[in-house]
């Protein structure tokens, strides 16, 4: 019988990593690292770091490769299509390397819980997993700031960057913006926005923008082109306010 441990490691720092995390990836029969290709090496290297820095034996520690989303198909069924694929790709490790079944955890950026889809991904298995909750990027991006998340007694809408595009969400007038691929904010009227962003959040290379959307938001489109250019990836989020 197998169980799942999916484990919030934060943002990229490592003294994110909380005691609850260490306590369960001890406890783990096998963790899984997922490669995503060279151009995000530095994740995997992060990941490596982790597990040497709290495990006394790295002998149950194995890396498979990450099935890579088409981008040539309708979104959502890219999307499943993916996750069944990465279904795929956790069972034949688990197969091979925990045949008699036992403790098998996964080591989750940020938390499980927000824009992640290891949870789904587990359900396609028929696995209910104990999930070890951890430091999420929109935590990260407000304490880097030092700003609160919300207004007094007000909402706060958390949404993606395609969902941005299509107008600014009813109701709210903060918004935390995920999984952008690249300037979604330009869609909007900047007049009386305030963003906040932040990439690399937790890591060295973190870079933090703010001000009023008319004025940072061009500087955070030639940052952000220039960071990704730099590392060959990038991971951002930003908070709009109006």
């Amino acid at each position: 019988m197998i169980a799942l441990d999916l484990i919030g490691i934060g943002t990229g720092n490592p003294e994110h990593v909380t005691l609850a995390a260490i306590r369960a990836m001890r406890e783990a029969d096998l963790i899984l690292l997922p490669r995503k290709g060279d151009e995000k090496s530095d994740l995997a290297d992060l990941r490596r770091q982790i597990c040497t820095d709290h495990l006394p034996d790295l002998s149950r520690v194995v890396e498979f490769d990450l099935p890579r989303r088409d981008g040539e198909t309708p979104y959502l069924d890219a999307v499943n299509d993916w996750h069944d694929a990465i279904a795929g790709a956790w069972k034949a490790a688990i197969d091979t390397h925990l045949p008699g079944g036992g403790r098998v955890a996964l080591l989750v950026w940020g938390d499980p819980s927000l824009y992640d889809s290891t949870l789904r991904v587990a359900a396609r298995l028929g696995l209910k997993p104990r999930v070890v909750p951890g430091v999420t990027s929109l935590s990260v991006l407000t304490a880097a700031h030092a700003i609160p998340l919300n207004d007094l007694a007000a909402p706060v809408v958390i949404t993606t960057g395609r969902r941005l595009r299509q107008g600014w969400p009813e109701g709210a007038d903060t918004v935390a913006v995920m999984l952008d691929q690249g300037g979604a904010f330009t869609a909007l009227d900047p007049t009386g926005v305030t963003i906040h962003w932040g990439a690399y959040l937790g890591m060295e290379q973190e870079a933090l923008i703010a001000g009023p959307l008319a004025e940072a938001g061009p500087r955070i489109l030639e940052t952000r082109a220039a960071l990704r250019a730099r590392h060959g990836w990038i991971m951002d989020i930003y908070l709009l306010h109006r």
